[in-house]
């Protein structure tokens, strides 16, 4: 509970504000695409932290780390609340986002250190249910702040929560002896620090976030600053593999540990758990917009789709940890990921009559998926893994999962207004004066808006109204085909990924998370 207190925390934060922008710019005198750098920049922040988290307690301890993590978030979030303009806003988010990053991969290693096998199930559920429900509560939860209140309670709203964290961490979470002993050969000079490798890292996924969450906005290759992002951080990339690897020829600790892709499970588990960050990301982007935009929802209600969907992850995510101890873990992972694609599959039959009740059940099938794969994905990662390499694994768990939540949330933004703007001009072609079909709906709509003409429906009063009811029924249904399209490709996403589990060696019997310890 302890550790999981301060996920839950900064989970939130990622999607909290996103309602909020229009209020934030408006609070702060700015426009909405400059208030959208509120959400870059603590999203950069995080990606470049989330791999360095585990080197960092290499230095100072894990203990000690995480609760410095704690602390900065908490007095950022604080002066996040009360900053007066939108950079001190963005640079106090910079900072909140440097805390947030530090925090998973500490905790995933502390529950793996603290419980023995039996029941390390059971508590990467608890921890689990705070990353997955989270994002689901997060806009609902933001858009009732936002209306009731202030946007700025959304960050005070934490101050409490990092306080109480900091009294339970200080009181119930230790430093295994490892650790410790890690801590004193770093402080004797056994351990240099490798500023190359954190500069390198911080290019790479500092320039992957940004160009992820500008991409679309600013039309990819056409935008000059897009290219020379996706140039540096390709340099960068593969600079920092070089690097890396040259500090292990060395026998030096690099920054981030390569050697983990070694292995089979570890690399496997990897990219599920990016596409997990992909699909749950990307579906809690998809479903609010989708009703908002055609469906003429409002925020609060648009968040009441996904709410039943967190009680049936939180009912869930205790029987997975129970059955994570009892069932092979590519077998839940195999369930989870059939019904995740049967679920899409299902959503692929949505229209724009569809009611509040059928989006709720969609979207409670498609938990049922989810609450099957993070522990169990969890649980293959940490399967052989020393000791001393838990907070590395935790680390790049989190970060692919953070990266596929990016994508999917960039790949929903961009596929949706390409694929709206291609089925509109493939269904305009019908509105012609030559259509009949056009021209006789046209003279119903005329009667309906009360227009005449005398025998030409084309001519006369009402008919730029008809047109422009016409065009804006046209704009709905391209949009809800751009959404279908959109669902039918995550499905075939997820469905690619049964094929992987033949390939994860079979797990030691009674194997759980971090077993190889």
């Amino acid at each position: 509970m302890t550790v999981t207190l301060a996920t839950f925390m900064e989970v939130l934060d990622s999607s909290i504000a996103n309602v909020a922008l229009p209020h934030i710019a408006g609070g702060l005198g700015a426009t909405q695409d400059e208030a959208t750098w509120v959400l870059t920049a603590y999203l950069v922040a995080n990606a470049v932290i989330l791999p360095a988290g585990a080197y960092m307690t290499t230095f100072i301890g894990r203990k000690k780390f995480y609760m410095i993590c704690v602390m900065l978030f908490g007095i950022s979030s604080a002066m996040c609340g009360l900053a007066p303009s939108l950079p001190l806003l963005v640079f106090f988010r910079i900072l909140q986002g440097m805390g947030g990053g530090g925090l998973a991969p500490s905790e995933q290693a502390i529950l793996a250190d603290t419980f023995p096998p039996e029941k390390r199930g059971q508590a990467f559920a608890m921890y689990g249910l705070a990353v997955v429900v989270a994002p689901a509560i997060g806009p609902t939860l933001g858009g009732w702040i936002t209306d009731n209140y202030d946007w700025r309670w959304i960050f005070f709203l934490n101050v409490p929560i990092c306080l109480l964290s900091l009294f339970l961490t200080s009181r119930i979470v230790e430093d295994p002896p490892w650790v410790e002993d890690q801590v004193k050969q770093a402080q004797k000079g056994g351990i240099r620090l490798d500023f190359l490798g954190f500069a390198l890292l911080g290019l790479t996924f500092g320039s992957l976030e940004f160009i992820l969450d500008k991409g679309q906005e600013d039309d990819w290759f056409a935008s000059k600053i897009i290219t020379f992002f996706i140039v540096t951080m390709v340099v960068a990339f593969f600079t920092m593999i070089w690097w890396e690897l040259r500090m292990l020829r060395k026998g030096d600790r690099p920054i981030v540990n390569l050697t983990l892709f070694k292995r089979r499970n570890f690399a496997i588990s990897f990219i599920l758990m990016f596409v997990l960050g992909f699909s749950l990301y990307g579906t809690t982007i998809l479903i609010p917009q989708f009703v908002q935009t055609l469906l003429g929802y409002t925020a609060e209600l648009a968040g009441m789709v996904l709410s039943p969907a967190g009680f049936m992850m939180m009912a869930m995510m205790p029987v997975v940890g129970f059955l994570s101890s009892k069932v092979d873990p590519r077998k839940l992972i195999g369930y989870g990921f059939l019904m995740l694609t049967l679920a899409l599959i299902t959503m692929h039959t949505m229209d724009l009559q569809i009611s509040y009740g059928r989006l709720a059940f969609l979207r409670i099938f498609q938990s049922s998926g989810l609450a099957f794969l993070f522990i169990p994905i969890n649980t293959i990662a940490y399967i052989g893994v020393k000791q001393s390499e838990s907070n590395d694994v935790s680390g790049l768990t989190n970060l692919a999962r953070n990266v596929g939540g990016s994508c999917g949330t960039a790949f929903v933004a961009t596929m949706l207004t390409r694929l709206t703007a291609a089925h509109e001009s493939h269904m305009i072609r019908n509105l012609t004066p030559g259509n009949p079909a056009y021209v006789d709906q046209i003279k119903q709509l005329k009667g309906v808006f009360g227009g005449h003409g005398g025998g030409n429906p084309m001519v006369g009063q009402g008919v730029h109204t008809a047109q422009a009811y016409m065009y804006n029924q046209l704009h709905r249904q391209a949009g809800m085909l751009a959404y279908l399209d959109i669902i039918q490709y995550m499905a075939i996403f997820c469905a690619c990924m049964l094929p992987l589990l033949f390939f994860i060696p079979r797990p030691p019997k009674n194997a759980s998370a971090s077993a190889g310890h």
